[in-house]
């Protein structure tokens, strides 16, 4: 069958080198992809980061010109706008939940009250719409505090404060400064956790909830888990951070009750549910939900992902997850995110990239294109914030970690940075 891949990043090349191993992967198309997609498949010149009627005529014209049959929708912006919705028709399989169900990551706010609703454990917060309600909140309060932009804000919209002071800043670049733009035009401002963050994605079909092996990312820009948050810097699967035990409770109290809780509001979830958990001293507390493949955890785990794509997506689709099984390799997989200099801030584009070839003769290592584009003259070069994903497999964290960094520093371009010690927090 023919697919097409919506999305640019590394989690798009990452999901298009493991569906372009199913012998029922025909032709394999991205929009608009990056340098390293098109040595899997063809890119093409589609818009999908605004959902109007221009932008999805074109990309449905374009599935029925090339009888494309699965679409997978790789970034949260075009969900949450309802790209899913209006792509499904007969005969076609849209892999990515529709606008409604997108809601739990697109709109913060709803989501807590969501989960409040049903019971599910996440920490104490409160919503504003106004800059200065939140202000006179945040100054009342002594404890450490995390301040978030309520809708989408590429994974940077979340400042952890230590104290009123930090968190009245907080409030005035989100809601003020508009540092996020519209995402920040209502804020949630809640109590700090404290614990290891985790990241469990399950696969959901509508009725049947499938959970993945548990992953750990890293989004400080700096080692140790320092500096301001990013999209990602690297992560790794499994964790040993969750046994079978706690992830049976996971699914029993965070997955459950909000699948159940959008069907109660007659919403149907099918796709990727991704839950961004916190380990607390109480229990696993949910800090966020995506509606999507995480990003850099997706490389990892396709890295480790022993079953055929097309077969799990087309079973999420069709309500069959019940009769998929997916095995794991048992070793463990790393990703290292190698970013340009400058990012999370500003940063130039346009620089030369060498030394890819050369760091995926390294055993275990591959390298997914993230931030590339070719130049006019057909030199790799820079695109974005985030570079180049160099993920490692490994018999423990530590040997895929060691092989991860070896291949990064075979690779080279102007300012680029990546942080060594993706893993830190269990090794």
């Amino acid at each position: 069958m023919n697919i097409l891949i919506i999305g640019s990043g590394g989690r798009e090349h990452a999901l298009g080198w493991k569906l372009k191993q199913s012998p029922r992967c025909g032709r394999l198309f991205f929009a608009p992809g990056n340098a390293g997609t098109a040595r899997l498949g063809t890119n093409v010149p589609l818009k999908a980061d605004k959902i109007d009627t221009k932008a999805v005529d074109a990309i449905d014209f374009f599935c029925r010109q090339e009888k494309i049959e699965l679409i997978v929708i790789g970034p949260e912006d075009p969900l949450a706008q309802g790209l899913a919705d209006r792509l499904a028709r007969p005969g076609r399989h849209v892999f990515g939940p529709v606008a409604a169900a997108a809601r739990l990551e697109a709109d913060k706010a709803w989501a807590k009250q969501l989960m409040r609703a049903a019971s599910v454990p996440t920490a104490e917060a409160r919503t504003f719409t106004d800059a200065e309600s939140a202000l006179a909140y945040v100054k009342s309060r002594q404890e450490p505090m995390v301040v978030k932009a309520a809708g989408l804000a590429k994974g940077k919209g979340v400042v952890v404060c230590d104290d009123a002071g930090q968190a009245v800043a907080a409030v005035r670049q989100i809601m003020v400064d508009q540092a996020f733009g519209p995402a920040g035009e209502v804020v949630v401002i809640e109590e700090k956790l404290l614990g290891q963050e985790v990241s469990v994605l399950a696969l959901v079909d509508g009725r049947n909830i499938f959970v993945l092996d548990p992953a750990q990312d890293h989004k400080q820009v700096n080692e140790g888990d320092t500096g301001p948050n990013t999209g990602g810097m690297g992560a790794y699967s499994p964790t040993p951070l969750i046994d079978d035990a706690l992830m049976t409770r996971i699914q029993r109290e965070v997955f459950v009750p909000v699948v159940d809780a959008l069907h109660r509001d007659e919403i149907e979830f099918r796709g990727v549910l991704y839950a961004g958990l916190m380990l607390t001293a109480a229990g696993p507390k949910v800090l966020e939900f995506n509606c999507r493949f995480g990003d850099p955890e997706t490389q990892a785990l396709m890295l480790r992902l022993k079953a055929d794509l097309v077969d799990v997506m087309i079973a999420t689709c069709t309500g069959t997850l019940d009769q998929v099984d997916l095995a794991w390799d048992p070793r463990c997989a790393c990703c290292v995110v190698m970013a340009s200099g400058g990012y999370p801030g500003s940063y130039a584009t346009g620089v030369p990239i060498t030394g890819i070839d050369e760091a995926e003769k390294l055993p275990g290592v591959s390298v997914f294109h993230a931030g590339t584009a070719r130049d006019k003259e057909g030199q790799l070069v820079t695109a974005g914030g985030r570079v180049l994903n160099i993920c490692a497999l490994g018999q423990d964290l530590k040997a895929a970690q060691q092989q991860a960094n070896a291949a990064c520093a075979q690779i080279h371009f102007e300012g680029a940075h990546y942080r060594k010690d993706i893993g830190f927090r269990v090794m």
